[in-house]
């Protein structure tokens, strides 16, 4: 796991970044990675890489990057995890390759060069990635399927830079910091800033599940998107399978057994639910564990996961949270966040508590509502697109609070998503982001025109569309970018084996059948299985004393509070 950079000043017209530049956006993403770093600059200045690791594969200084090719051609930074390496590199010692080091990153290099951009489809894992290939004189870029590791790029023209968080291309002192107004009415309307969109204006992200090439004089070429969820449901419809039981059963515990890969100790978050309880029942069955919980003194699933943890026989940390460990770590989440978003201090404290006990891998359980439709929205959202026809939801409708706006966005799956997840209102931006700035951030956004573009093609059935939709925008804008910074932030890689693409492709005919979920925790004792379903939170809103009045919400609040940060 690291935090990577790179920059390649494609038009020979253009300055060539400096040394000190490529060093400073190296050094803000040393949270990432403080085991080891480097960067690398090519004889002629224009093309440059950086990276900081997160030993957790082959622990030497062997596996230090940039890495090189063992003919000395090829160059990578890697972020990530590649789960299959050890297949991928038997299967490339049979064709001849030599390796130099036990790393995963090494794997990518050698199928680089026998697959070129093909090599993407063999890959089980996430990971973002720039790969310089000296004898084309071509960068390639490449993000896993569902944006489990994040990659941002700022392209001015004439030079592009590459890195794993925003904050860190800024860190540059070149890329500006201008607020984009698109990145901050996605904010304000979603929670978080949707993709490609960063809250700042020159910078963007390198979307899940594409690939592309960069040339001289020519920059960005053959962007192509080599995975899509929608795709995979869509197809997924031609042959519904309906009896679930033991497959999903076996397919979760095969990419349970990928995601242990390492060369140090595993943890897990364990709460009291079902998703991350399923993955700890599987887990111990493979390897010795520890499992961390936290604990608060407004709520606690604590003794739940105690419980169960000592059933397992796995060790196991509860972490108590305190207002004011709250209040006095709030500077600091702040200045770790990357973007602006309403979620991820949960994993900011869990994190914390994991790095604390010295463990540097995470198992967690995000991901299983959207893979087995556990969310409310599985069931309101194709109620809300019918709801011309039901006239029973009418009355419900009149007791929602978001009752006024359900005939305007009644009819399409996008307008419906919105309306079960959005925070604002377009009408409300005005008074918030200004006039001007929030009539310029809703045209460049084009919300409802992108929510419909992820549902292309049409996943063909309910289940797929609103599991679509639930993993290719919340989950991924939100829930996983917030793994991802608030884990890093103290030095943690969090692995989801629910949130795997050959995973997805395995069990979609099955969850078309909407009684994955179900299964999953079939296993699991009475006192986990049976109880009303929680969400993993921190009672943020009552330490910071975030009283609704008459039309703001307490997470409307907690928002402006986290926008203050950024403006």
């Amino acid at each position: 796991m690291c935090g990577i950079t790179a920059f390649f000043a494609y038009r020979s017209t253009a300055a060539a970044p400096r040394r000190e530049e490529l060093e400073a956006i190296t050094a803000r993403m040393i949270p990432r990675g403080p085991d080891a770093g480097g960067t690398w600059i090519s004889p002629d200045g224009r093309v440059g890489l950086g990276s900081r690791r997160l030993a957790i594969i082959d622990l030497s200084p062997e596996g230090t990057q940039p890495m090189w090719d063992s003919a000395g051609e090829l160059a990578i930074v890697f972020n990530g995890e590649i789960y299959n390496y050890a297949e991928l590199r038997a299967s490339l010692e049979r064709g001849g390759a030599r390796f130099h080091s036990h790393t995963d990153t090494e794997v990518l290099l050698e199928l680089y060069r026998r697959d070129g951009e093909r090599m993407l489809g063999l890959l089980r894992g996430m990971f973002a990635f720039a790969l310089w290939d000296t004898r084309s004189r071509r960068m390639f870029v490449a993000r896993d399927p569902y944006g489990i590791k994040p990659l941002y790029l700022a392209d001015d023209g004439g030079v592009i830079r590459i890195a794993s968080e925003v904050k860190a291309l800024l860190a540059g002192g070149v890329v500006s910091s201008a607020i984009d107004p698109a990145g901050a009415a996605g904010f304000f309307l979603n929670g978080s800033v949707p993709e490609p969109f960063t809250i700042r204006k020159d910078v963007r992200a390198i979307e899940a599940g594409t690939s592309f090439f960069i040339e001289e004089e020519r920059g960005r070429v053959d962007a192509r998107r080599y995975y899509s969820i929608a795709e995979v449901f869509a197809r997924a419809a031609d042959k519904h399978l309906v009896d679930a039981g033991v497959f999903v059963r076996e397919r979760i515990d095969e990419s349970v057994r990928h995601h242990l890969v390492s060369d140090v100790p595993v943890g897990i978050f364990l709460s009291a639910g079902i998703d991350s309880s399923a993955l700890a029942q599987i887990a111990a069955k493979h390897t010795k564990l520890h499992s961390f919980t936290l604990s608060f003194q407004e709520h606690s699933e604590a003794p739940l996961a105690e419980r169960f943890s000592n059933e397992l026989g796995m060790a196991h940390t509860t972490r108590l949270v305190s207002p004011k460990e709250f209040l006095d770590d709030l500077p600091r989440i702040f200045e770790r966040m990357d973007q602006p978003t309403i979620d991820g201090v949960n994993t900011w404290f869990i994190s914390k508590a994991v790095h604390e006990a010295g463990v540097k891998v995470a198992l967690s359980g995000v991901g299983g509502d959207e893979l087995f439709g556990g969310y409310p929205s599985f069931k309101n959202i194709p109620r809300i697109v019918h709801y011309p026809r039901i006239a029973h939801l009418a009355a419900r409708a009149r007791r929602h609070p978001k009752a006024g706006q359900i005939p305007t966005h009644a009819g399409t799956y996008g307008r419906a998503y919105f309306l079960q997840r959005g925070l604002f209102f377009p009408d409300e931006l005005p008074h918030i982001l200004g006039e001007e700035a929030a009539r310029e951030g809703i045209e460049q956004l084009a919300l409802f025109d992108r929510v419909d573009a992820v549902l292309d093609p049409d996943p063909l059935t309910a289940f797929g569309r609103v599991a679509t939709l639930e993993a290719a925008l919340y989950m991924r804008n939100q829930l996983l970018r917030d793994a991802d910074w608030a884990s890093m932030a103290h030095s943690v890689e969090v692995r989801t084996p629910l949130v795997d693409a050959w995973l997805l492709r395995q069990l979609a005919p099955v969850l078309l059948g909407g009684n994955g979920k179900s299964v999953l925790g079939s296993t699991l004792p009475p006192y986990l299985r049976d109880r009303p379903k929680t969400g993993f939170f921190v009672p943020m809103k009552e330490w910071l004393d975030l009283r609704p009045d008459g039309t703001t919400t307490r997470m409307r609040s907690w928002a402006r509070h986290v926008w203050e940060a950024f403006a």
